[in-house]
């Protein structure tokens, strides 16, 4: 990870501090910011926009409260704001019983990575876990940030690398597994 910040993720990891702080009107810019990035990918993991709508104000919540765990340097602020929307829309699909097949099987592949807050805290963690993402290969890689920080589906990734769905699928349980013997060694 670079050490310089682009100055985008410079003013936002600045909202994100400022939020911390209880700043309102910091909260107000960084909803501006980011609001159309996280409700993307919200929407792309829910597929129903009125739940989609009720999810972000959610995670906005939860960002408000949550601003004082993000440690800029540590994780780029838009993965940060990235995973917690990631994971409440996961939340989301948990508690209304997914209907997919595709669905129940992404919840079945484990997240062994530390949390987005854990990670922010520690920046050591954040070294280590892109050293292990550098021993995957390089497309397997992308496609765990893809599937994990950017929240696409399955199904998306599949079309972007050109295979079949279940290959897919296979990539990210064998890169995760590969994640967690290389960050439990």
């Amino acid at each position: 990870m670079s050490s310089v910040m682009q100055p985008q993720s410079q003013e936002i990891a600045d909202l994100i501090a400022r939020c911390a702080l209880r700043d309102r009107s910091a909260f107000s810019a960084l909803y501006q910011r980011t609001s159309a990035k996280l409700f993307g990918v919200v929407l792309r993991i829910l597929r129903d926009r009125s739940e989609a709508e009720e999810a972000i104000q959610e995670v906005y919540v939860k960002i408000w409260q949550r601003a004082d765990r993000y440690v800029a340097g540590g994780y780029s602020p838009i993965s940060w704001l990235v995973a917690v929307a990631r994971n409440h829309s996961l939340d989301v699909l948990r508690a209304r019983r997914p209907v997919s097949a595709d669905i129940d099987a992404a919840l079945e592949v484990p997240d062994s990575g530390p949390s987005p807050e854990r990670a922010a805290e520690d920046s050591d963690e954040r070294g280590r876990i892109d050293h292990c993402l550098g021993t995957l290969e390089p497309e397997r890689a992308e496609a765990v940030r893809g599937a994990y920080l950017d929240g696409y589906s399955y199904e998306e990734l599949a079309a972007r690398y050109d295979v079949p769905l279940n290959t897919m699928r296979t990539w990210l349980r064998r890169s995760l597994l590969k994640l967690r013997e290389c960050l439990s060694a």
